[in-house]
């Protein structure tokens, strides 16, 4: 008889291996609120940190309510279904102000919540298998941070804005797994013999403006679709 792990999909059992080389190097009190820690790296307002971590989740705007489950990097549809859901609303009579969107950022999605910085030092693009758009090569930034006029262009549209921050600007909230930071970041630090409690710490401290680290992926799957967010898985 075959082990049920020999039934895993190859990505489920890469990950698991993940888990299991970097578990040595977790221990419990690695497991911080990361709404405490965020604040202490990133000091906020009360608005934009609620000590309740569902309050940011009454933020969610409009009558078209949608969550975006991004698992994997998935080359530009993390960002450019949020941008569709948005375009084809406002194209059937419904503008941005009548519609909630929210990007989940967990499992090997976690990277497109970090500034550049760490996509060279950690070497994200290898690491979770994230090519630049441009080069086609493994990515040493952040592709969607900031992209320059003319970098994404799609035939009998022309340019979308898809980049985070024009997302942001037109309402679309992101949110990234902290379970999914604990464990890569251990893992990087094992593999780098770093401690992981400050690998994790500088990754904390290097997120961009207003992406919500939230327990996890999941967790905050779920909460989007209680506070009536129809659901999405991109692939």
């Amino acid at each position: 008889m075959k082990k049920h792990n020999a039934d895993l999909p190859a990505q489920r059992r890469d990950f698991l291996g993940k888990i299991a080389a970097g578990i040595a190097a977790l221990s419990f009190t690695s497991f911080v609120s990361p709404f405490k820690a965020n604040a202490e790296l990133n000091p906020l307002t009360d608005d934009d940190l609620p000590e309740d971590p569902d309050a940011w989740f009454n933020k969610i705007k409009g009558k078209h309510r949608i969550v975006f489950d991004v698992t994997e990097p998935y080359e530009v549809y993390p960002f450019a279904w949020p941008r569709v859901f948005l375009k084809t609303n406002a194209a059937t009579g419904s503008p941005s102000k009548d519609c909630g969107v929210v990007v989940v950022l967990r499992h090997a999605a976690i990277p497109y919540a970090f500034k550049d910085e760490l996509w060279t030092k950690y070497k994200f693009g290898e690491m979770f298998k994230a090519n630049d758009p441009a080069t086609k090569e493994a990515s040493v930034r952040n592709p969607f941070w900031k992209p320059k006029k003319g970098d994404f262009v799609v035939p009998g549209l022309g340019e979308v804005a898809i980049g985070i921050n024009e997302l942001q600007d037109s309402g679309v909230m992101f949110c990234v797994c902290d379970a999914a930071i604990t464990v890569y970041s251990a893992v990087a630090a094992q593999g780098m013999g770093m401690a992981a409690a400050d690998v994790k710490k500088e990754w904390l401290a290097s997120l961009l403006p207003k992406i919500k680290v939230v327990p996890s992926g999941v967790w905050a799957l779920g909460r989007a679709q209680e506070h009536g967010c129809g659901y999405i898985a991109v692939q």
